[in-house]
């Protein structure tokens, strides 16, 4: 006779319970769907997500989620308790961007300028949906579980706060951090990496001073315009010829500013950089090499003053504990099905997720699940035309499905919190 592994038999239980759990998927998923438009058309900044925090404080305590409020600024904890046993914190993310939306859908963004081009919108409503599911099947499982509603991922800045207003302190800490994200692959799959998941990174911001002039007298200025111009295309090389050919590291000038009149040669130009890389070694070799090349450019121009160097931003890799992984997807498998469940491998987008984990030493999963059309997909792929046609995060054209996307995020997310939690 044989024997199941533990993590077949843990597998399993996880799964019969969650087939249990998502029999009420059903009767809440128009209402999903409806919290789902509604989040997308009123998206909200970073550290402003009041009318956000509001909603998802309301629809938790309905749940009957004990609920906390202005957690981290405008963060929400909403907590399930269910006798002893392990405490699983669910994290979604719930700000948005400064996009301005071209979908052309109905519930498109009424903010002008704003939009949910990350999916935080989706994240939010997976996450309630799994706390409703997981409240009205109590019999099924002990513990307690710790749905986190968090601000300002997309300055990393959220999390930080958060903590820092004493999440652990005040509500638990977690035997484990459980999260998704919504990508741009095919609706229906999922997927997750185990190490380096998702890239650190580094957001700088550079001040080049130069020297201003009449356009028509260029020889009495510092040109601070060629020196950026000339800085961006140095920087392109860090990565082709400073990083060893192993490694990955990606180096990105997402904004240069500088004059106001085409007769003007301004006094300074302004460099907004992106540093995306896995490995600490790396990470300061790349930070050395911005800053070497920074003020190398405005010594070769003679500018009078130093540039000024200083971070916008920064988030630490997302390191997906290997055991952790193989429990919660094996489990998600055995309701989904194991075809659809992949390895995406590292991803070059960033989290503030980890420091969730890092910062009390308990293991992290968080996977990816797909939002995008799988016809369109597959016809983008086969084309070799999947950057044109398939709309990544952060596009003004990301949308992702609302179903399957939806049943397969509060899936996910039911499925992984049952694995974890104590049996009922």
């Amino acid at each position: 006779m044989s024997h199941s592994s533990p993590l077949t038999n843990a597998a399993k239980a996880a799964a019969d319970a969650a087939g249990i759990a998502l029999r009420g998927l059903d009767a809440i998923r128009a209402d999903l769907a409806a919290i789902y438009r509604d989040l997308h058309a009123h998206p909200e900044l970073s550290f402003a997500e009041h009318r956000t925090a509001a909603e998802v404080a309301d629809r938790a305590r309905e749940f009957g989620c004990e609920v906390t409020a202005g957690v981290g600024r405008t963060g929400v904890v909403a907590v399930l308790r269910n006798g002893p046993g392990p405490t699983v914190l669910l994290r979604a993310d719930f700000d948005a961007l400064p996009v301005r939306e071209r979908t052309g859908l109905d519930y498109a963004s009424t903010v002008d300028g704003v939009m949910h081009a990350c999916g935080h919108d989706m994240h939010v409503t997976c996450l309630l949906g799994a706390l409703k599911l997981l409240a009205d099947s109590r019999s099924l499982w002990s513990g307690t579980v710790l749905g986190v509603f968090q601000p300002a991922e997309e300055i990393a800045q959220g999390a930080r706060a958060m903590l820092d207003d004493g999440l652990y302190e005040r509500f638990g800490t977690p035997d484990i951090v459980l999260g998704q994200h919504v990508g741009p692959f095919p609706a229906g799959l999922v997927g997750a990496h185990a190490g380096p998941a998702f890239a650190a990174t580094d957001g700088l911001k550079v001040v080049m001073y130069g020297k201003g002039a009449h356009g028509s007298r260029p020889e009495t200025s510092v040109d601070p315009v060629v020196m950026a111009a000339s800085t961006v295309l140095r920087l392109q090389t860090i990565v082709s010829r400073e990083i060893p050919g192993g490694e990955t590291a990606v180096v990105t000038v997402g904004a240069l500013n500088a004059g106001t009149k085409d007769n003007i040669i301004p006094d300074e130009a302004e460099l907004k950089i992106n540093i995306r890389t896995y490995k600490e070694d790396v990470r300061a070799r790349v930070l050395a090499a911005v800053e070497r090349i920074v003020r190398g450019e405005a010594a070769v121009a003679g500018a009078e003053r130093e540039p000024d160097i200083t971070g916008i931003d920064s988030f630490p890799v997302v390191v997906n504990d290997a055991d952790a992984v193989a429990r919660t997807m094996a489990a998600v498998g055995a309701v989904i099905g194991d075809d659809k469940v992949l390895d995406p491998g590292p991803v070059t987008g960033s989290e503030d997720v980890g420091l969730f984990g890092t910062e009390v030493g308990v293991p992290v999963c968080y996977w990816l699940f797909g939002g995008a059309d799988a016809e369109a997909f597959g016809a983008a792929l086969a084309a070799g035309t999947l950057d044109q046609d398939i709309p990544s995060n952060h596009s003004p054209f990301f949308a992702p499905l609302v179903e399957p996307t939806l049943t397969t995020g509060v899936t996910a997310l039911t499925t992984a919190a049952l694995a974890w939690l104590g049996e009922g």
